[in-house]
């Protein structure tokens, strides 16, 4: 049976969790449900989508991700299943698909319910989610459908001169995480200098590891995700540098 995994905006000091896994579990409790993360900060799509994106290829192919979150959707009320890089998502109809991958779903289907919900995580997504783990194809839960909501995220522009990111997400430790690959460096930066900035700091060489500097010292480090983050070694570098998210970070090279 596949695996469910669940992403939300909820918190963990209220009920609504517990209730969409009472949901899922009531009705088969040999499912197995993993919490990826339910501290997104409330309302905040980028937010779960880079969450999920780091994460979702570790699990087998053909797991079900449920992502809640507590958004009002415009009043419009659609709910989608998505195949996406052989995983399924069900998810609001808000433009968090298109932030999920740069590849494009194999398929998506408008959730067929009549179903009006305070609580459409539980009512809707939750019985689906079962549904799915006993087998019940994607296309026989919904109307296949092209036009659905996709917002669309910073992409680098990189070329020989000059990487040009931003930020995509600062984390509980206040590090920067850009959206800069280290493969797009690596590639670029061969027998060339370089000069990394980030406001008003710059620096000549990314580090290593982040205790590569003093503690108070500010790293620059690719890190397990292969992107490039900005920190401060027990400090916040968010609030030093007075940056945060889709703040400009560039590399510049020198022949």
């Amino acid at each position: 049976m596949p695996l469910i995994t669940f992403t939300s905006d909820f918190g963990n000091s209220d009920h609504y969790v517990a209730s969409v896994k009472a949901g899922i579990l009531s009705k088969d409790p040999s499912i197995q449900i993993i919490d990826i993360s339910h501290d997104i900060k409330p309302f905040d799509i980028p937010h779960l989508a880079f969450v999920v994106n780091s994460i979702f290829r570790q699990f087998p192919p053909g797991t079900i991700h449920l992502l809640g979150l507590n958004d009002t959707n415009k009043g419009e009320d659609a709910y989608l299943g998505v195949e996406l890089e052989e995983h399924l998502f069900l998810l609001p109809d808000n433009g968090l698909v298109g932030l999920l991958s740069n590849k494009a779903p194999t398929q998506v289907v408008r959730l067929d319910t009549d179903i009006k919900s305070l609580f459409p995580a539980l009512d809707i997504l939750a019985p689906t989610a079962s549904e799915l783990a006993h087998g019940k194809k994607l296309h026989a839960l919904g109307e296949p459908i092209t036009e659905y909501n996709r917002m669309v995220s910073r992409q680098v522009k990189a070329t020989r001169k000059e990487i040009a990111g931003h930020v995509v997400r600062v984390d509980q430790y206040g590090n920067l995480i850009t959206n800069i690959l280290k493969t797009d460096f690596d590639i670029l930066s061969k027998d060339k200098g370089y000069t990394i900035h980030a406001g008003r700091e710059t620096v000549s060489h990314a580090h290593n590891k982040y205790s590569d500097v003093e503690p108070g010292d500010l790293f620059f480090v690719f890190n397990s995700l292969g992107l490039l983050e900005i920190g401060i070694n027990q400090g916040n570098a968010s609030q030093l540098l007075g940056l945060g998210f889709d703040a400009p970070v560039n590399i510049q090279f020198q022949d």
